[in-house]
């Protein structure tokens, strides 16, 4: 198999480890913009398309968000099945016209992790079945940018300039893509962005959506700077309320543990990077394809 990366930075490590982890036999390539990168074990570097010895098999987009669109139609003449980092583009202008030129049977999976979250999708299980309301639901995460690249200077992230990554409620949407995929579309949305937290950064930091369904309203809330880190959903049904705590795997009715996990979050790398290439081997169209994927765009990005 032959794998094309645009971006290799610490996300593209953790698709290549899950790569390796099920025992892929890939030639991997790396589209590099400086000859000076430093090299990665096990991957070609090449500094333009031209240098391409082999048409991939997919290609990985996992550079920072303001590239994807450039990115995008870079390789769309190579005609490659398209792994995308999320989130998909970062503005409403470059979805419009992504799905645009985007041709009609081109297959593309936007990697949103946490669908393979094994909690996540117990939950998603029990509603296909379940007869009874919901009454509200609550998804919140919250955690300390700086921590996210530990040994460097955070402030040089790309994710700290809302001109590459948008701020917290792009670099998040997990949450509203997850929301949308347990729930449905919303029929409203309002939300607050703000940056005045103890961070001081210039992209928004702190994010809150009320998010309104048929019978019952859902609230999403987002922030870098909280030390202990946190990433829960609450479900509030009409006779119980279910807590998922995403980070320690488990769900909780009325105190009690219903469900819960030994898995890792290398593991849910694992299982969405198998699910892709199940994908790619049957033919079946990948969930959350680049349509879907700007849908949950456009509600985060909602005005």
């Amino acid at each position: 198999m032959n794998i094309l990366i645009l971006g290799l930075g610490s996300i593209a490590k953790k698709h290549i480890a899950a790569l390796r982890t099920l025992g892929v036999d890939a030639t991997i390539v790396a589209l590099r913009s400086s000859p000076d990168a430093e090299p990665v074990e096990g991957v070609e570097d090449i500094h333009s398309l031209g240098e391409l010895a082999t048409r991939p098999d997919f290609v990985i987009i996992s550079n920072p968000t303001n590239l994807h669109f450039a990115s995008i139609q870079s390789v769309l003449p190579l005609k490659c099945p398209l792994f995308i980092e999320k989130p998909v583009v970062l503005t409403e202008e470059e979805a419009k016209k992504f799905t645009t030129l985007l041709p009609k049977d081109a297959v593309t999976y936007v990697a949103c992790v946490l669908r393979h979250h094994p909690c996540l999708q117990f939950v998603r299980d029990h509603l296909k079945g379940a007869h009874k309301q919901i009454n509200e639901a609550h998804a919140y995460c919250g955690s300390y940018m700086p921590d996210w690249v530990k040994g460097k200077d955070w402030k040089q992230s790309f994710r700290f300039d809302p001109a590459q990554s948008g701020g917290v409620h792009l670099e998040l949407i997990h949450e509203m893509d997850y929301v949308s995929w347990l729930f449905g579309k919303p029929s409203s949305v309002s939300h607050t962005l703000r940056n005045v937290s103890s961070l001081k950064m210039p992209a928004p930091d702190y994010a809150h959506y009320v998010l309104g369904f048929d019978s019952f309203t859902a609230t999403i809330t987002l922030n870098y700077f909280r030390k202990d880190a946190k990433r829960t959903l609450e479900i509030v049904f009409e006779d119980e309320t279910w807590s998922v705590d995403l980070l320690k795997y488990t769900v909780e009715a009325g105190g009690k543990r219903i469900f819960s996990s030994p898995l890792t979050m290398p593991d849910l790398y694992c299982a969405q990077m198998r699910y892709f290439l199940d994908c790619l081997k049957t033919g079946k169209k990948p969930m959350n394809a680049a349509e879907e994927a700007c849908d949950v765009l456009h509600l985060a990005l909602h005005e």
